[in-house]
């Protein structure tokens, strides 16, 4: 894109702001995991953590997400999905807690393998974790140099949901869609508009 995706006007504001804003209403709390906290500072209503693990990748801003939270279960949404699902969450609690699950993730296998993504079609940037036996495992996978974002399932109770839970959860099947171009940024923006 050349530009911070996060921060790219979407509808008039930025685009983090609308994930934020889509959330806000089920978060005890609001952590926005950035290593450039002067450019978020207009985010009044998040706390902005740098990476505790820098240099680690994707795995080290989810475990700077899951480490710097102080609530058991730590709903983790990317800042480029502007359909983030108030819903989808909300579905992911009630199944993390009546199954005693460790993490409630999607697994988008068949659209993953179109678009040549790895981690079996996972979505860790949109799932729900339980922080007291996902941060250890976590933090092992990164101490064994591990870099796969998923490396330390093997250690958790994941509860990977189905197809038709996923339509039951996301009906308009757009909550995992994280914008990388300028003609996704206007399609999203045309799919908002009709929201």
């Amino acid at each position: 894109m050349g530009e911070d995706k996060a921060l790219k006007p979407f509808l008039g504001k930025p685009l983090i702001q609308r994930v934020i804003e889509r959330l806000a209403p089920i978060a005890d709390e609001l952590i926005v995991t950035t290593n450039r906290p002067a450019d978020y500072a207009f985010l009044n209503s998040a706390r902005l953590v740098p990476d505790l693990k820098p240099g680690r990748g994707p795995l080290g801003g989810l475990y700077t997400a899951i480490a710097s939270a102080s609530h058991p279960l730590v709903a983790v949404a990317a800042c480029d999905m502007p359909f983030a699902s108030k819903n989808f969450f909300e579905s992911a609690h009630r199944l993390i807690v009546q199954e005693e699950a460790d993490v409630v993730i999607a697994s988008v296998a068949s659209r993953a393998k179109r678009a040549g993504k790895t981690d079996e079609g996972y979505e860790p940037f949109h799932a729900l974790y339980r922080r007291e036996t996902c941060l250890p495992a976590i933090e092992a996978a990164i101490h064994e140099d591990k870099w796969k974002v998923i490396a330390w399932f093997p250690q958790a109770k994941v509860r990977t949901l189905s197809p038709d839970e996923l339509k039951a959860f996301d009906p308009s099947g757009l909550c995992f869609w994280n914008v990388n171009t300028p003609e996704e940024f206007q399609q999203a923006e045309r799919l908002a508009q009709d929201e």
